[in-house]
């Protein structure tokens, strides 16, 4: 099997699917879409993950709670996704505990489209790869990372290239929020 990975410059797929929302005993789940995502005018960051019940990925979706509020104070909304189903993801959230109180929704692809449209299953087990997306308020993709199944990515890099993006400038490498970007 060969990935075509969707890649910057690509409209976003469109998509409905069930995110897991809380813990909460009958506020679980919420029919999330791109349209409503596209309605809000922000930007969307949408980071996934092979597998719940692992031991890499729950690393970094707590520290992307972490840095929920971080994605909140530059207009975006953040999305974790995998191809588990929202009961599982429930279940997950429920018996890990630094996942119990996330501030974002873990979307539920369990039919693999979006991910199969976005290019990014693996070819033998047909989870995902760890890949990010920063798609812009007009659904258009400004950037992908993708990293293999072991090995975990990095907030503060994201944050760093939402900034960067942010600008809207010329932004040289290592640069940061607050540095000088360069003049054309």
């Amino acid at each position: 099997m060969k990935n075509v990975i969707l890649s910057v410059g690509s409209e976003f797929p469109e998509f409905k699917k069930t995110a897991v929302v809380s813990i909460e005993k009958g506020k679980e789940f919420y029919e999330l879409s791109s349209e409503e995502l596209k309605a809000s005018g922000k930007w969307m960051v949408m980071f996934w993950w092979p597998k719940d019940f692992t031991f890499v990925c729950p690393t970094e979706i707590a520290e992307f709670n972490k840095h929920a509020q971080d994605f909140v104070d530059r207009d975006a909304i953040l999305i974790g996704a995998s191809t588990d189903s929202e009961f599982v993801h429930a279940a997950w959230r429920r018996d890990h505990e630094d996942l119990r109180d996330l501030k974002f929704p873990m979307l539920a692809d369990t039919s693999k489209s979006l991910a199969d449209e976005l290019g990014i299953l693996e070819a033998n087990e047909k989870v995902a790869y760890r890949a990010t997306y920063i798609v812009d308020p007009q659904g258009i993709v400004r950037w992908v990372s993708l990293y293999d199944l072991s090995v975990g990515r990095s907030v503060k890099e994201v944050l760093r290239v939402l900034d960067a993006l942010q600008t809207d400038e010329l932004c040289p490498c290592n640069w940061n929020k607050g540095e000088a970007t360069l003049a054309v």
